[in-house]
């Protein structure tokens, strides 16, 4: 699992990969120029017998919302491009250290992630510019965390960071073909995050496998628990898989076969598959835009605080700069989401507070209930879309997902790729109550596992355009 062979020699060879891929699919946005330094100090603790843990001079890409002292952060913006690295790196980038990690560099995103304007194209940012599927060019990588899972899957990294309000970890893992855990709200810390909302922001790990990824936990959350100690075997007897078909199937007839297929793996690994089952409608979209904007004022400008003096301290400042560089930063889409945010009146206002709850309800009570109703361990589901061709005119045209319920509630889900559709890669989602994560990445790995002796590895990119 960790790097046994040098943390320096495995450094050169990434950087030369860097050099070589990454122009086809732009998905580092900030490389670390000390990383083979870093690197070359990991190796001499190691060779001193000092060893931090599993994950000691493994090289980690951390998404370009998490501050880091050494690197910029910039939420894809031009307006924080040319300020200083932010003062203290964010407690999960210190846990990274700490355990002995690489910070290999920083990932592009949606800018802001993909909450600035309703017709943003994933991937996209003015300081980033736009990351590309490496399993089909010309395809969206999907977003926020678009680079993350770009780079894992061009095998820049094994190990990145995404976050997720909703659905920014889960979806470009199923794109990109690779594990992505989006863990509950509060079990890794969100300081130093470029927050939307602090009811739904979580950061969370990409990889390329489950155990992979659940090492990457037990780091990120300070925990006790060895999340990877639960990736093993594949005997799920004991256990009860919901269906929720309504309203989270249907949107893609090769999606859903590829689906159907997945419940047969699970199936074969002993799961009861209880089936047919439904979850109440994520209320309505304008119900989470509010919770959503009125967070993302509150919430923005206080980070913007720990910010540097002479940069943007309000939306509102925000608003101006973007107008003052139309030309760039609003030359695809709009920033009518800041705009709602910016008029919003804080988070006693009734609006807020009547929007929330119905957003909890909608999350918690629908899942709670389900599993509660039928004894269920937890839930599956397709992820999200085959990856749909980028627009920069028209935005992104998402067919359907997976993750508003887990997002309204602040719940675990975790994204493991299920196969192909016309060769592009798509995933299955297995969501759960609060604090399940242990429950869900048995199952991951339990499916994970069964998949690759049932069909051989995951194809890998080969960084062409679809046709």
């Amino acid at each position: 699992m960790g790097n046994e062979f040098g943390a320096a020699a495995l450094v050169d060879q990434l950087q030369t990969r860097m050099r070589t891929v990454d122009p086809l699919i732009n998905a580092i946005c900030t490389p670390n120029p000390n990383a083979l330094t870093e690197a070359a100090r990991l190796d001499t603790e190691r060779d001193e017998g000092r060893v931090r843990g599993p994950l000691h001079g493994v090289p980690v890409l951390v998404k370009d919302n998490i501050d880091t002292a050494d690197l910029p952060t910039t939420a894809g913006s031009l307006a924080l491009a040319d300020q200083p690295p932010p003062l203290e790196d964010a407690p999960l980038v210190r846990r990274l250290r700490d355990a002995g990690c690489v910070l290999l560099g920083k990932t592009n995103l949606s800018e802001w992630a993909n909450f600035r304007g309703s017709a943003s194209s994933s991937g996209w940012s003015a300081y980033g510019g736009l990351t590309r599927n490496p399993y089909a060019l010309n395809r969206s990588a999907g977003g926020s965390s678009s680079g993350s899972g770009a780079a894992v899957a061009a095998g820049l990294a094994d190990y990145a960071i995404g976050t997720e309000t909703n659905g920014s970890i889960v979806c470009p893992a199923a794109l990109n073909g690779v594990v992505g855990i989006k863990p509950t709200v509060g079990l890794i810390p969100q300081q130093g995050i470029v927050p939307i909302s602090h009811s739904q922001d979580t950061a969370g790990p990409m990889t390329r496998t489950v155990e992979q990824a659940a090492a990457l936990l037990t780091v990120l959350t300070g925990s006790s628990t060895e999340y990877a100690d639960n990736c093993r075997g594949t005997d799920l007897s004991n256990v009860r898989i919901g269906v929720p078909r309504g309203p989270l199937w249907g949107y893609s007839t090769g999606l859903d076969q590829v689906s159907e297929r997945a419940l047969e793996l699970l199936s074969s690994c002993g799961a009861t598959i209880v089936d047919h089952l439904s979850l109440p409608t994520p209320g309505g979209d304008e119900d989470q835009l509010q919770v959503l904007a009125h967070e993302l004022k509150v919430d923005l400008e206080a980070y913007l605080a720990t910010r540097a003096p002479g940069g943007p301290r309000t939306l509102d400042e925000l608003i101006a700069f973007n107008n003052d560089h139309a030309d760039v930063e609003l030359r695809w889409f709009g920033q009518e989401l800041f705009e709602r945010a910016a008029a919003t009146e804080g988070l006693s206002s009734p609006v807020y507070v009547a929007a929330r709850l119905t957003a909890l309800r909608a999350g918690r009570d629908g899942i709670d209930n389900l599993l509660r109703d039928n004894q269920l361990d937890a839930i599956v589901s397709p992820a999200y879309s085959p990856a749909w061709a980028i627009d920069l005119v028209n935005g992104d045209h998402v067919l359907g997902s997976s993750s508003s319920h887990a997002a309204l509630a602040g719940y675990p889900l975790i994204s493991v790729p299920s196969g192909t559709v016309a060769g592009l890669p798509v995933g299955l989602t297995f969501g759960g109550t609060a604090r399940s994560e242990v429950t869900l990445i048995r199952l991951a790995h339990a499916f994970e596992t069964a998949r690759i002796v049932a069909d051989g590895p995951f194809p890998t990119p080969e960084f062409t355009q679809w046709a």
